[in-house]
């Protein structure tokens, strides 16, 4: 693997949305070449195939866009339109150079969205609800955002799916959605033995009634 100066563990330790702001902004233009290549990152790619099965249709929301990695798998699907939403100004400016989005929007996911109410079609996220990230509380907001029948598909790491308060958050949520289904799947695509190599996340799916 390549030398980084940023790695998993310094993304897991973040604690506030400015540790993200300030951690992303050196790593945005490395990030597809020292993280996702170099970890053999299989959320985007899983998490995009799910939300296609589903039905899944623009306009979509993608939520952590990060450097457009989700928006660059639908797009190989024929999904369209997509919005990217993050905290990171420098990681959304790698994403909107790649063509793939409809817009960019640099938003706190831990606060009121700057978007009216009903207007996605879709809703889907891969590495944003995981250690040092964001919290449940999130669906509220996205749940805001999305039209009624907006089908949901994102990733949840398995290591805070029931201790960061997401089983929780769903069950909470059940006169809201409908659908609820959770699938695990190999994060990475690394080789046995490896760090990281037997990290599992959920592929959390429901529509929003």
């Amino acid at each position: 693997m390549s030398e980084k100066t940023h790695d998993l563990e310094g993304a897991y330790a973040l604690k506030t949305p400015e540790d993200s702001v300030d951690y992303y902004r050196d790593w945005a233009a490395r990030y597809d070449r020292d993280f996702a290549a170099d970890m053999v990152y299989r959320s985007p790619e899983t998490v995009a195939e799910a939300f296609a099965a589903l039905g899944g249709a623009g306009p979509v929301l993608d939520v952590g866009a990060g450097t457009g990695l989700v928006a660059e798998a639908l797009a190989r699907r024929g999904i369209a339109p997509i919005d990217g939403v993050d905290i990171s100004a420098d990681m959304l400016a790698v994403a909107a150079a790649k063509g793939v989005y409809r817009a960019t929007i640099r938003a706190d996911l831990t606060a009121v969205l700057p978007m009216e109410n009903s207007v996605y079609s879709g809703v889907i996220s891969a590495g944003t609800f995981t250690h040092g990230h964001v919290g449940p509380d999130a669906f509220h907001e996205l749940l805001r955002v999305a039209a009624p029948g907006a089908v949901f598909a994102v990733t949840v790491h398995s290591a805070v799916y029931e201790a960061g308060g997401f089983a929780g958050q769903f069950a909470t949520l059940e006169d809201r959605i409908e659908a609820f289904r959770t699938e695990p799947f190999r994060i990475y695509g690394l080789a046995e033995g490896e760090d990281h190599a037997d990290d599992i996340g959920w592929i959390v799916s429901f529509r929003k009634r």
